[in-house]
């Protein structure tokens, strides 16, 4: 049996959701903010056992960042003061709609953490 793209694409997700939550031991399926949360943590190069809600909005900002600089829309231009990445918009995301934008997100995360295991 052929599968569809949908079809491939959820159970590569499924395959993620299955690797954080071995990694990380929850019981809990998380979401696509928790992957993108758990990704700025990654990128950041800094783990800390709390970070205040700012710190974890920021996150998952660098974790959205540092999966669509691979297409073109951010660019990585250094670090802060603090040592946080600093990303610059270098064109418009142009993804339109809410299913459309979940589906391209899901497939940016699959890619990274494909790219992760080689």
């Amino acid at each position: 049996m052929i599968k569809t793209f949908e079809e491939k694409l959820e159970s590569q997700w499924e395959k993620v959701i299955q690797f954080v939550q071995d990694s990380i031991k929850v019981n809990s399926v998380p979401d696509i903010n928790a992957i993108l949360f758990l990704i700025g943590i990654q990128e950041y190069g800094s783990i800390q056992s709390v970070f205040t809600k700012e710190e974890k909005q920021e996150l998952i900002n660098i974790g959205l960042c540092s999966l669509l600089q691979v297409d073109g829309y951010y660019t990585r231009t250094g670090s802060d003061e603090n040592g946080w990445p600093v990303f610059e918009q270098t064109r418009k995301y142009d993804v339109n709609g809410v299913e459309n934008q979940e589906r391209y997100l899901k497939n940016k995360i699959i890619d990274y953490f494909n790219l992760e295991e080689e």
